[in-house]
């Protein structure tokens, strides 16, 4: 095969809507807003940019929520407390996430 045949196979593949292997599921979601959980209980909801194999992303229009837990000492309830930021653009580290969920489809 020749190596624009190949190229042309190859860009094909990767620009249809089919789900092939878990990353896939990830693809189709560029440009669109996808919701990331974190380690240490922190929780993005932003627009994806780009992603690679180790989950690196590039997010867009973020909002991020940090939740503590603090307990009460007479009570000893905990007590939990939400930090909400908004981030105009944000690298997220691979290695921090837990899960990625893609946007709700309808249709």
């Amino acid at each position: 095969m020749c190596k624009i045949c190949s190229w042309v196979e190859k860009y094909n593949q990767q620009t249809t809507n089919t789900v092939e292997e878990p990353l896939d599921l990830i693809r189709l979601s560029l440009d669109e807003r996808i919701y990331v959980k974190m380690r240490n209980d922190r929780e993005l909801r932003g627009r994806l940019h780009a992603y690679d194999q180790h989950l690196n992303m590039i997010l867009g229009d973020v909002e991020e929520t940090v939740t503590t837990v603090e307990i009460d000492e007479e009570t000893y309830e905990e007590i939990y407390k939400s930090t909400k930021r908004n981030i105009p653009m944000l690298f997220v580290r691979g290695d921090g996430v837990v899960l990625v969920a893609p946007p709700l489809r309808v249709g």
